[in-house]
């Protein structure tokens, strides 16, 4: 009976981590394929107002705003916040034809409390959308016109393709990096979109009509705003959609110590969410029959990829052991499925859109990567991060 009942349970925990994989899965080959470039319409755009955060970013600012003031029309304004910054950021921001507004609270740390100060500075002059541009990032050729036409049409938020490089020279944890991020904010949304569902916001690139941000409680000191906002959306009835022909570059942290921070803040943010609202989301889903909650809430539950990899791996090893002593055919078949399916997706995504970041060598190196990502995820179950920490540059 107790044997049964064990069996069971390690049967569950094969389909539980089954879920994840087959919701990625899904993303993955329907995303997999690239877009051709719509033609974009002519008519004239409402006016918009781009929102630059900026915490001691002197190194990059001018390259951002040389990238994204030429392709403002009209009355468009852009505003860089200074946030509580100690170097040169605003002087070379308003060098720039920028304006600038600057906060000084070192006891309000994170993006959410300096967007919440932009907001409330356009409060006066509002205008039709807002959109908001890490201060690291460039934006391609016509990125702000498809966003806000995008944004137009639908009503909605809209979320730009979001690649972050691995620069020249770059080792290979941060080659790695690059193509799950690919994954993460490219070909993933692109599979949503396909779908018709709604995607995530990654914290730049984002376009708001100004009735659905100015509603937003962006004053807090969440340590991945981007998700949550996106969460919020949902919550509010204006889930975020993806514009797959707009796009949002920037580069991965040069030094360990700056990826490290990094990759922590993300994955240890994005764990916490799963716990916090992963829940809720279903079960408002299964209280309005909301479709953009439930694919939300799927969305959501995916881990990081490496933790996924992990996961999968371990209840493989689990299943493995299970058959080999009690002779339980059907965890092991369920786990062997889902390892395969997770395997054939992501090899999939290499071919079509990785071979150009990861080499087939760097590839099979992947092993390095995943144990140089373990001490995070055992740092999220001792000492997990809940203060926004800034990622060196350099």
């Amino acid at each position: 009976m107790i044997i049964t009942i064990v069996e069971y349970l390690v049967l569950g925990l094969a389909f539980l981590v089954l879920i994840p994989i087959c919701v990625f899965a899904i993303q993955l080959f329907a995303g997999i394929s690239s877009f051709a470039q719509r033609p974009i319409k002519t008519e004239i755009r409402q006016n918009i107002a781009v929102l630059v955060p900026a915490h001691n970013e002197e190194s990059v600012i001018e390259s951002t705003l040389h990238s994204i003031i030429p392709q403002l029309q009209g009355n468009d304004r852009i505003i860089v916040i200074a946030d509580n910054c100690s170097d040169q950021t605003a002087t070379l921001a308003r060098n720039c034809g920028a304006e600038v507004i600057e906060r000084n609270d070192s006891s309000k740390k994170g993006k959410g409390y300096a967007l919440d100060y932009g907001l409330r500075y356009l409060r006066d002059t509002p205008p039709a959308q807002v959109v908001i541009v890490d201060a690291d990032c460039q934006i391609s050729e016509d990125t702000i016109t498809r966003l806000v036409l995008t944004c137009t049409e639908t009503g909605r938020p809209v979320q730009a393709t979001y690649l972050m490089l691995a620069g020249s020279g770059a080792g290979l944890k941060t080659r790695i990096a690059a193509f799950a991020h690919t994954i993460k904010t490219m070909v993933r949304p692109r599979g949503l979109y396909r779908l018709g569902l709604p995607c995530s916001l990654f914290g730049t690139g984002n376009t708001f009509p100004w009735a659905i941000i100015s509603k937003l409680e962006l004053a807090n000191g969440e340590i991945v705003e981007d998700l949550k906002m996106g969460i919020d959306l949902v919550y509010d009835g204006s889930p975020p959609i993806f514009c797959p022909d707009a796009q949002v570059i920037s580069y991965f942290p040069t030094n360990s110590v700056g990826m490290q921070t990094q990759r922590t803040r993300w994955e240890h943010g994005h764990l916490s969410l799963i716990v916090s609202e992963c829940p809720r989301l279903f079960v408002k889903a299964l209280k309005s029959l909301d479709i953009y909650a439930f694919a939300m809430a799927l969305d959501l539950c995916i881990p990081p990829l490496t933790l996924l990899i992990l996961i999968s791996t371990a209840v493989l090893i689990l299943s493995f052991t299970a058959y080999l002593f009690f002779g339980w055919l059907m965890p092991l078949v369920v786990s062997v499925f889902g390892v395969a399916l997770m395997t054939f997706a992501v090899l999939g995504s290499w071919v079509i859109q990785g071979r150009n970041i990861l080499s087939f060598t760097d590839l099979v190196s992947v092993p390095v990567y995943i144990f140089w990502k373990i001490p995070i995820y055992l740092k999220f179950l001792v000492a997990k991060q809940v203060e926004w920490v800034r990622s060196s540059r350099e």
